[in-house]
């Protein structure tokens, strides 16, 4: 499991982007859930080892965050908010090539592995073509695959259906939960400040806000715990309305 304690990440400039975070994370899926600002990103990218802590630890698996980064990045997917992949090549190519980065050397292998996740994600027909045309959905879509080329136990998604339109997002939403909704042998962590993102999908919910985690539990225990934590009608934005 993850034990994350008493975890503070201060920026330049004295700005206080996580405040004494305490969470366990077991395996299983767990959302986090919070408005766009409340330091869900810099948590992520600091489980991801791309962000050094400025107090507290972390223990992943085991594993201390800071001491043993490349035996934690070993066990790692991570799938950020803004990534990238080169437009000129085919959804096949970027994938042997990412394959390539991650150290799976047998060419076979990684033709193997290639099909394996284009398949579990739908887009093994479209193996062929220029990722510079595929819509926002399916490079999503190639995002979470890339992810899983190496098997990881720990699997991080940031922010997954931002910038995605409604049917994107549903769509995106229901490949998600075909594909983590029964994972007991690892850890899926899904960041999102759209509440219908994690609605159905995950057991556990974190609620973060400001850099301070205001809950921690079920969702039911979520509902039993504020009935101040809304989504917006409008466009399904979390809005954290906090008792006063």
């Amino acid at each position: 499991m993850i034990k994350i304690q008493r975890l503070t990440k201060v920026y330049a400039k004295g700005k206080t982007a996580l405040h004494d975070v305490t969470l366990t994370i077991a395996p299983g899926v767990h959302g986090l859930l919070g408005p766009n600002g409340a330091g869900k990103t810099t948590l992520m990218r600091i489980l991801a080892t791309l962000l050094p802590p400025t107090s507290g630890s972390v223990e992943v698996f085991g594993y201390d965050l800071v001491l043993d980064k490349q035996a934690i990045r070993a066990l790692l997917g991570y799938l950020p908010q803004e990534f990238g992949f080169y437009p000129q090549l085919t959804a096949a190519e970027c994938l042997d090539y990412l394959a390539i980065l991650s150290n799976i050397q047998s060419a076979k292998e990684r033709a193997r592995r290639i099909q394996l996740v284009l398949e579990r994600v739908n887009l093994w027909d479209v193996q062929g073509e220029k990722v510079g045309t595929f819509s926002g959905g399916m490079k999503q879509r190639l995002g979470i695959a890339q992810l899983l080329l190496h098997d990881p136990r720990i699997i991080i998604v940031d922010e997954p259906t931002s910038g995605l339109d409604p049917h994107e997002r549903v769509s995106f939403r229901r490949l998600i939960r075909e594909l983590f909704e029964s994972q007991r042998d690892r850890i899926v962590i899904i960041s999102t400040h759209i509440v219908e993102d994690l609605t159905h999908l995950t057991p556990a919910i974190a609620v973060i806000n400001k850099g301070k985690v205001l809950f921690s539990g079920t969702p039911e225990q979520l509902k039993e715990h504020t009935g101040r934590i809304t989504a917006s009608i409008e466009d399904g934005y979390l809005a954290l309305l906090e008792e006063r």
